[in-house]
């Protein structure tokens, strides 16, 4: 299904979700718009198991070849660090920010929805959070354990190990990285096959929703994106103005160059579909074709700035919903979780879905609390998937200055790039003038 089709069909869902809800609300009897909310509510929780089904295998192919893919680890280790020394710093701001909007709006507080079920409980004192607990969801007994029970950080864990084995054996391990490749990209069409359903779901959850709350949840979604959405700007600003005070003024260029790819990506809720334009504008910017080949993939998995700021907006907007309070000792722990929870699964839309699933197992929170977000989810993926863009930019040419390898002028625009020229041998003279 095409992603312009995919679209509208969710929008239709999600009016016809809307519709069909407030017609059994308004016209049925409380009993009976309880039993049609459970009947339809069966739409999301089958398209929640197979959301499921794909996150072990996703995670850990993607995560492994994205890592031993990095070639040489001696080679690549200098610029490598420097990338991830910048993506550390950039997830933190935007996990932090996250926090710190959701909590200054409290956007489900206005909820006030019980527990899913009688007598559950977040679960949250239960499970201590103390450093032991941690290091037990953190460390896995047995990979393939970790895999069947779906605990992600265990499969992060092993999957770091595995792609720096695997990235230091070079030739030995090209024959497994291929294999693992070809998972990765099956893994990624399955989620495509997989988000086909999406537009059932929306119309499921939308209509469950409303048929046993009325219309007054509407106005809480239209607050949620509104609020989402002005955390996404703040988070841009800051962005912006890091990349002027490390690469300079000129970073405002690169900002404008790059609008073709943030709308392509905005358009289609997938950054992975601005890759090629973006790689383009970045070396026309002055980034060399070396730098920008490693750090931009390597950012897609390790440096998805929008992603991890909806992470913890949208897990602090379910517990508030519930009226479960997280403390700011639990914050702190949630978000060297999700440091590590959130990497791996790039370019697939909506692929946040698949990391807040995991986190609100992870932290005993409802699960049904994700089908809250399911029928606005797509509006809420076109803004991340934006930013992701817009943060992988900024952070490729701010290594290619740390490297001495962003040109003082770039490439006109009817000039190649370096990675258009045939021959790695050849250079091409960004010097030259327009004429």
């Amino acid at each position: 299904m095409t992603s312009k089709r995919l679209t509208a069909l969710i929008v239709a869902g999600l009016v016809l979700g809307v519709v069909l809800g407030y017609a059994v609300h308004a016209g049925a009897s409380e009993a009976a718009a309880t039993g049609f909310a459970e009947a339809i509510g069966l739409l999301p929780f089958a398209f929640l198991r197979l959301i499921k089904m794909i996150i072990a295998p996703l995670v850990f192919a993607t995560l492994v070849v994205g890592i031993a893919k990095m070639g040489d680890i001696a080679t690549v280790g200098r610029v490598g660090g420097k990338a991830l020394a910048w993506f550390i710093g950039a997830s933190l701001i935007s996990l932090v920010l996250g926090l710190i909007v959701v909590q200054i709006f409290e956007p489900g507080r206005a909820l006030n929805l019980p527990l899913p079920n009688e007598g559950a409980s977040s679960g949250m004192q239960a499970s201590g959070m103390s450093l032991k607990g941690f290091i037990e969801h953190t460390l896995p007994i047995s990979a393939i354990d970790a895999m069947a029970r779906n605990e992600i950080l265990q499969i992060v864990v092993f999957s770091l190990f595995f792609g720096t084995a695997m990235a230091a054996l070079g030739e030995r391990s090209r024959a497994l990285v291929e294999v693992l490749d070809a998972l990765a990209q099956i893994m990624l069409k399955v989620t495509g096959y997989v988000m086909n359903f999406a537009p059932l779901a929306v119309l499921g959850a939308l209509a469950s929703t409303v048929a046993k709350e009325g219309l007054g949840i509407i106005g809480v979604y239209g607050l949620f994106i509104g609020e989402f959405y002005l955390g996404l700007a703040i988070l841009w600003g800051i962005l912006i103005a890091l990349g002027v005070l490390f690469v300079g003024p000129g970073v405002l260029r690169l900002v404008r160059g790059i609008r073709g790819p943030v709308l392509l990506a905005f358009s289609t809720a997938s950054s992975e579909s601005a890759y090629p334009r973006t790689l383009e504008e970045l070396e026309r910017f002055g980034c060399s074709n070396r730098v920008a080949s490693f750090v931009l993939p390597v950012g897609y998995s390790f440096n998805l700035d929008g992603s991890m700021m909806y992470c913890t907006f949208a897990i602090m907007f379910i517990a508030q919903a519930y009226g479960i309070e997280v403390s700011i000792a639990q914050q702190v722990t949630m978000i060297a979780v999700l440091m590590l929870t959130s990497k791996g699964i790039a370019g697939v839309p909506r692929a946040s879905l698949v990391v807040v699933a995991a986190a609100l197992t992870q932290f005993n929170l409802p699960e049904a609390g994700m089908l809250l977000l399911l029928g606005i989810d797509h509006f809420l993926d076109m803004g991340r998937s934006a930013t992701n863009v817009v943060g992988n930019s900024i952070a490729t040419a701010v290594v290619s200055r740390w490297e001495g390898e962003l040109q003082a002028s770039a490439p006109a625009r009817d000039e190649p790039t370096q990675s258009e020229v045939e021959g790695p041998e050849l250079e091409i003279d960004v010097r030259r003038s327009n004429a």
